[in-house]
């Protein structure tokens, strides 16, 4: 595993999910971790097992608060080395024309927009060989039916994630995970159940060829990856974790 020891990991949505399995997963590799998350008691409870991190509440969405993330990480560690730029929400499962329009927005505000002020605020503290991890979604690329605002915001986290990629190179990384279903938070905020009856579960698990959902270890094991060493000539890459779904 990568020595991520003197290195400062923001991650956002760091509270719950796949940010709590990242968190844990660097600084189990050493490197201090700013949890950052909208929920802050549930941050405060991920830096309390952390043996380096610092609580930051953050609406993801919002230009000063991102700012003053990057602040506060330089205040704590002097600078800025990876960036998971995770949080996320889906909108209830429903027709795209059904769809109130200041609902639209706020998929790309919480799911796109948080990506590009991210990097804004961050990249200024960022020396060569830092990285950037942003989280997408298999449905990014093979969307179905429900979650049409969803997809094409985390679609335009594809388009951003390697935009960013040629910009920034050769001194920073910038590459996305992209996740299948897993059973998250995401569930309860798709579809109002905090786990998804039996059926549903074993139609969603019939399309990924690995038969599960994904886990966020295996989210967490992804991004690890791509921040690290090994992955030092990998830029501008959106790598599925999906098990296969995207090839069935």
């Amino acid at each position: 595993m990568s020595d991520f020891t003197n290195k400062c990991v923001i991650v956002t949505g760091g509270a719950s999910g796949f940010g709590k399995a990242m968190s844990e997963k660097f600084s189990a590799a050493g490197a201090a971790v700013v949890v950052a998350d909208l929920n802050l008691d549930g941050a405060q409870q991920v830096a309390g097992t952390l043996t380096d991190a610092i609580a930051v509440e953050i609406d993801v969405a919002d230009e000063g608060q991102n700012e003053a993330l990057a602040a506060a990480a330089v205040e704590v560690y002097g600078k800025i080395d990876v960036v998971c730029a995770n949080a996320g929400v889906p909108h209830r499962v429903g027709r795209a024309i059904d769809m109130e329009t200041a609902e639209f927005d706020r998929m790309f505000a919480i799911n796109t927009r948080s990506v590009f002020l991210a990097a804004k605020y961050c990249v200024p503290h960022m020396g060569a060989g830092s990285s950037i991890v942003a989280t997408s979604s298999i449905g990014a690329k093979r969307p179905r039916p429900g979650l049409a605002a969803y997809y094409a915001a985390k679609g335009a986290v594809l388009t951003l994630t390697q935009a960013l990629a040629v910009e920034l190179a050769p001194g920073i990384r910038v590459n996305a995970v992209l996740p299948v279903s897993a059973p998250t938070g995401f569930d309860l905020n798709a579809s109002g159940v905090a786990e998804l009856p039996e059926a549903v579960n074993a139609q969603v698990i019939a399309g990924i060829p690995m038969g599960r959902r994904a886990i966020p270890q295996d989210v967490a094991d992804a991004a690890f990856f791509l921040a690290s060493e090994e992955a030092a000539f990998l830029t501008g890459v959106c790598l599925d974790v999906d098990g296969g779904r995207a090839i069935q």
